[in-house]
């Protein structure tokens, strides 16, 4: 019981916070989830700052003092039992490998995927969007805020830096990828916004390191599930589905060349699925939504060059039955019509914010 009354003694603090706009629910029970480096951990330890740490338990499963000696389901039940333990937190739970879940008044489970335990509120947590970015940002002006997130990208822990520190970047990597993940990592970031299959992404790793089949078959379902890696069904061509990782900084990383339009691309497909918006692609010309809204990365293109576009897909637009065409931009704003379908271009970070409003 020594080491239990070492955890309860020993509730961890954030040495800074900054406001996430996720809060977690006033449920019995949650499991908190989300990809590698979202911030659960320090969202958790900031929700427990109010809570009474004399009915708290707060295990952190990959703490070290557990690695040669793991605690069990009944030496945790017995301690909340024996200490009027209310609260039970189990940080990084994969890493507990618990036969059964141990009872309490409320428990919060920290894990990478949804477990999907009955009687648990399941709450995902993203890496950051743009609108986050911009509260650790603490009052930059709205260009170097972008020019800082272009470089910075989505995890927690790039924010509290002016520049990009590859330093950093390989630090979680290591910390949080084993060698053979980073492998399949660096392949992955190679094909980004790429339209291919699981099948074509083996080939792929095969050729570049030792590995088998299963394991790569399993490993990106395993991304898949976490949120480390998505792939994005496509409505226009047939075979292969679009591949984005989830941070487009860390892609860019691993895989150096990659060009800008990439990473602009990477960011839009992202800002969709944390807003929760239902997409599909449009082959490449864009992403498509439910209700029929073409959006379409074009950071540097001008007015006229989009307009011509427009006019020579107007067609595969009305095919596919688009009634509105958003062009998100690094920088322009301008709108037209054509027929009845209206195009609007909007600077990602004023497009952004929008999008999380609808």
């Amino acid at each position: 019981m020594k080491r239990l009354d070492y955890f309860q003694n020993h509730t961890p603090e954030n040495a800074s916070y900054t406001f996430r706009k996720l809060q977690l629910p006033d449920e019995n029970h949650i499991n908190l989830y989300g990809v590698r480096g979202s911030g659960k951990s320090a969202l958790v330890v900031d929700y427990l700052q109010d809570m009474d740490y004399e009915t708290l338990l707060y295990i952190d499963c990959e703490d070290p003092n557990l690695s040669f000696a793991p605690l069990s389901a009944a030496e945790i039940q017995t301690y909340v039992e024996e200490n009027g333990i209310e609260l039970l937190v189990l940080d990084h739970y994969e890493a507990c490998s618990l036969e059964t879940l141990p009872l309490a008044e409320r428990r919060i489970i920290v894990s990478r995927r949804s477990l999907d335990l009955p009687g648990f509120s399941q709450v995902e947590l993203f890496p950051l969007d743009y609108e986050e970015f911009l509260a650790f940002e603490r009052g930059s002006s709205q260009t170097s805020s972008f020019n800082h997130f272009l470089k910075l990208g989505t995890l927690p822990l790039m924010s509290q830096y002016s520049y990009r520190s590859t330093a950093e970047l390989k630090t979680f990597l290591r910390s949080s990828f084993d060698k053979q993940e980073i492998a399949l990592l660096i392949v992955l970031a190679t094909y980004q916004t790429h339209h291919l299959t699981v099948r074509q992404l083996y080939t792929a790793a095969k050729g570049r390191f030792k590995v088998s089949k299963d394991w790569i078959y399993r490993t990106i379902k395993a991304f898949q599930r976490e949120g480390i890696l998505y792939f994005i069904d496509d409505v226009y061509q047939k075979g292969g589905k679009k591949l984005i990782l989830f941070d487009f900084v860390l892609a860019k990383y691993l895989a150096s060349g990659q060009p800008f339009i990439t990473q602009f691309d990477t960011m839009i497909a992202l800002a969709l699925i944390k807003h929760h918006r239902a997409f599909k692609t449009l082959g490449i010309h864009g992403y498509v939504t439910e209700h029929g809204e073409l959006i379409i990365p074009a950071p540097f293109e001008s007015e006229e060059s989009i307009w011509k576009k427009s006019h020579n897909k107007f067609s595969l637009y009305k095919k596919y039955g688009i009634q509105k065409v958003t062009i998100v931009t690094v920088a322009n704003s301008y709108r037209y019509d054509i027929e009845k379908i209206s195009f609007e271009a909007l600077p990602f970070y004023e497009w952004s914010i929008l999008n999380e409003e609808e």
